[in-house]
């Protein structure tokens, strides 16, 4: 079906073509892209990823429950200048457009790593979501051991990170008011030896 696709999308006609379609896929330059490639040809890494984007989810209702923010699935997109993302999990603020395909005020964004989709969650989708006045914070997430890293706004606007290291540890997000303990974040998991996806390099 994608193949068919050769004329560029407007996001109403992208939405409406989504709609029709039984996986999820993003907008970019205005062509319809998967949003996974081969996360489901991935032995193994399906059900993980899907296990920690849940945990992620359930803190994220629990802990913004009663505040005018609320966390949002990679079913609602999110506007970036390369056209329509959808990150893993994310937090958007402010009123509620329930008629609407695209999250409004977005204060956060989580990208789960996986091999397919590692280059371009901590490059090319990192530098999109930079760009976007409403974020404060980015979150990378490394499924096969518990590390995460962290970048979020410093008081001049500008944008350092830093790195989140063991299940004793956790992920504040002060702004927010969201703590995100790591055992939480990959509750139900056990770790085995696997190649890691965040790198050392990037801190």
């Amino acid at each position: 079906m994608l193949d068919k696709v050769r004329q560029r999308m407007t996001p109403e006609e992208f939405y409406a073509w989504q709609e029709t379609m039984d996986e999820r896929y993003e907008l970019v330059d205005g062509y319809p892209v998967p949003r996974c490639p081969d996360i489901e040809m991935m032995t193994g890494a399906s059900r993980r990823h899907d296990q920690i984007v849940f945990n992620i989810h359930g803190e994220l209702r629990n802990q913004l429950r009663g505040s005018p923010c609320r966390g949002f699935t990679a079913d609602t997109a999110v506007r970036t200048p390369a056209g329509r993302r959808r990150p893993d999990a994310g937090v958007e603020c402010g009123n509620l457009d329930d008629q609407s395909f695209e999250a409004g005020e977005v204060r956060m964004v989580v990208e789960v790593l996986s091999p397919s989709t590692r280059d371009l969650d901590t490059f090319g989708k990192l530098d999109e979501y930079k760009t976007i006045d409403s974020i404060d914070h980015i979150l990378l997430v490394e499924p096969n051991a518990p590390q995460a890293i962290l970048w979020s706004r410093t008081a001049e606007r500008s944008w350092g990170h830093k790195m989140i290291e063991g299940l004793e540890a956790s992920i504040g997000v002060d702004s927010l008011g969201l703590v995100l303990k790591m055992q939480d974040i990959y509750e139900g998991l056990a770790f085995r030896p696997a190649p890691r996806l965040i790198d050392g390099s990037e801190r």
